[in-house]
C-alpha cells in the first residue's frame, strides 16, 4: 500500500519551492515504518539530499540535509513552518545522523528522538527559529528524498519530446489532404495572450525568440485588425502546414464585432483588415466572394485565456462567449481552450510545467473554465507564451506545441466530418 504524507499539496510544494524546487520521494513515515532511529537510518542512508519534516500539534518542524547521512560533518537547515511562513537557521557543522542522537549529551543544538516522540533544541537555536519552548512533542515523523525538478535526465527527456513534436507537426498532411494548410482562428478577451501565443510559435519554429505580432499592455487590446500569419520552419524554410489568425480582442463595448463572427468562420478574413463590419463589405474585397474556398474557411477555433483572470469574466464576456460558441457548434466548427499565464500562477514554477496538469492550481483553473464556459475538460490546454523570456525553454516549448498538436487533430475531426458536398473546391 502506497505511504502518502502528511503534508497539503501547498505545503509541499512551499517547501520545494523554499529549498530550491525539488521533488520529494517519501522514504520513511515513523508512523507506518516505526518510530525506531535504525529503522529511519536503514531507509534513508545513500538516498542523497533529504528533508526530515515532523508534525507536532500546531507546526511543522523540520530539517534540510544535502548530503548523504553519514557523510562527515555537515551544517543542517532547521526551519519551523507556520502557516506561510518558513523561518530557518543553520546548526552544526556535525555528521548527519547525530540529528537523531539519543543523547542527550551528544548534538545539543536540535535533535529529534524518534522512540520518546519529542524534538529539543538549544536556546540559542530557540531564539533564531522564533520558538517559545525548547521541547516540542510531535505525532509523526516524515522523511524525504529531494531531486532537481530539472535534473539532466528529465531536461534530456523533455529535448526528446520537444524533437518529436516537431516531427510530428512538420510532417503533419491535412485529413484526406482536402486542404493544404488548417487555419486556426484565435479568439478572446483583450489582452488574454493571442498575439503572445502567435510569436511563441514563430519562435520555436524559427529557433529564438521573436515578436512579429504586436503584443502591449493597451487594456483596449493590441490587435486592431485581423492578422493571418503563416509560420516559417527555420529547418528548411518552408512554411509550415498551418495559419494562425489573430483576431481582435473581445470585450464588452469594442473589439472584435459579434456579427462578423459567422463570416470570419466561412473564410472572409482578409489579412489585416479591420471588423466593422464584414457583412458591409462589398464583394470583391480579399476573400469576400459568394463562394470562399474550403482552404479559406476556419478549420478550428482556439479560445484563449488569461489563468490568472478567467474566473472574473463578467456575465457580458461569459453571454459573448457562449453565443460564439453557439455559432461554432451551429457550423460544425471544433474549438479548444488556451489558458495562458500558467507560469504566474501562485505557487508554480518552471519546473511544474513538466507536469503542469498534476498541479492543484491548474486543476482547479480547469474546472473553473468547465464550469463558467460549458467546454469540456479534455478540450483545455494550458500554455506558457513567450512574453519576457530571451531565450528558447524546451518546457515552454513542449507545452506550447502539444497545444498546437491538439488542434491540427481537432480541424483534422472538422475536415472529417465535413458532408460530402462540402470537400469540393467551394465551403
Amino acid at each position: 500500500m502506497a505511504v502518502a504524507t502528511r503534508l497539503t499539496w501547498r505545503q509541499e510544494k512551499k517547501l520545494q519551492n523554499y529549498f530550491g524546487e525539488k521533488q520529494f520521494s517519501l522514504l520513511y513515515k515513523a508512523s507506518v515504518h516505526g518510530f525506531s532511529t535504525n529503522s529511519l537510518l536503514k531507509i534513508c542512508s545513500e538516498q542523497g539530499p533529504t528533508l526530515t519534516v515532523v508534525y507536532s500539534e500546531d507546526q511543522i518542524v523540520g530539517a534540510y540535509m544535502q548530503k548523504n547521512y553519514g557523510e562527515g560533518n555537515y551544517l543542517i537547515t532547521v526551519f519551523v513552518f507556520q502557516e506561510i511562513t518558513i523561518t530557518e537557521c543553520k546548526v552544526g557543522p556535525f555528521k548527519l545522523h547525530m540529528l537523531f542522537d539519543e543523547d542527550y549529551y551528544g548534538n545539543r543544538e536540535v535533535s529529534i528522538h524518534l522512540n520518546k516522540k519529542t524534538m529539543h533544541f538549544s536556546i540559542n537555536t530557540v531564539k533564531k527559529l522564533g520558538l517559545s519552548q525548547r521541547y516540542i512533542s510531535f505525532q509523526d515523523c516524515e522523511v524525504f528524498r529531494c531531486e532537481d525538478l530539472l535534473d539532466k535526465r528529465r531536461m534530456n527527456g523533455i529535448t526528446e519530446l520537444k524533437e518529436s513534436l516537431l516531427c510530428a507537426i512538420r510532417n503533419y498532411i491535412p485529413y484526406g489532404g482536402l486542404v493544404n494548410k488548417i487555419r486556426i482562428l484565435l479568439l478572446g478577451p483583450v489582452g488574454a495572450g493571442k498575439s503572445s501565443f502567435v510569436n511563441s510559435v514563430k519562435s520555436i519554429f524559427r529557433g529564438h525568440v521573436t515578436n512579429q505580432a504586436l503584443v502591449g499592455s493597451n487594456p483596449t487590446g493590441t490587435s486592431e485588425k485581423n492578422r493571418t500569419y503563416f509560420i516559417k520552419d527555420a529547418k528548411d524554410n518552408n512554411t509550415l502546414p498551418f495559419i494562425l489568425c489573430d483576431s481582435m480582442g473581445l470585450s464588452e463595448k469594442e473589439g472584435l464585432d459579434m456579427d462578423d463572427i459567422p463570416y470570419i468562420l466561412e473564410g472572409h478574413f482578409p489579412d489585416r483588415y479591420q471588423c466593422n463590419s464584414l457583412k458591409l463589405m462589398p464583394k470583391g474585397i480579399g476573400n469576400h466572394t459568394g463562394c470562399p474556398l474550403l482552404e479559406d474557411r476556419v478549420h478550428c477555433v482556439a479560445f484563449v485565456f488569461n489563468a490568472n483572470s478567467v474566473e472574473q469574466l463578467s456575465n457580458q464576456m461569459v453571454k459573448r462567449i457562449k453565443r460564439i460558441r453557439r455559432e461554432l457548434i451551429k457550423s460544425d466548427v471544433v474549438h479548444v481552450v488556451l489558458l495562458t499565464h500558467v507560469d504566474t500562477l501562485d505557487l508554480i514554477t518552471k519546473a511544474d510545467l513538466i507536469d503542469i496538469y498534476k498541479c492543484v492550481p491548474v486543476k482547479l483553473k480547469l474546472e473553473a473554465v468547465h464550469r463558467k464556459l460549458g467546454f469540456a475538460l479534455s478540450d483545455i490546454f494550458v500554455v506558457s507564451n513567450y512574453t519576457s523570456e530571451w531565450e528558447l525553454e524546451p518546457v515552454i516549448d513542449v507545452l506550447i506545441l502539444s497545444a498546437l498538436k491538439e488542434m491540427l487533430w481537432a480541424a483534422d475531426d472538422f475536415l472529417e466530418n465535413l458532408p460530402l458536398e462540402n470537400t469540393g473546391r467551394c465551403a
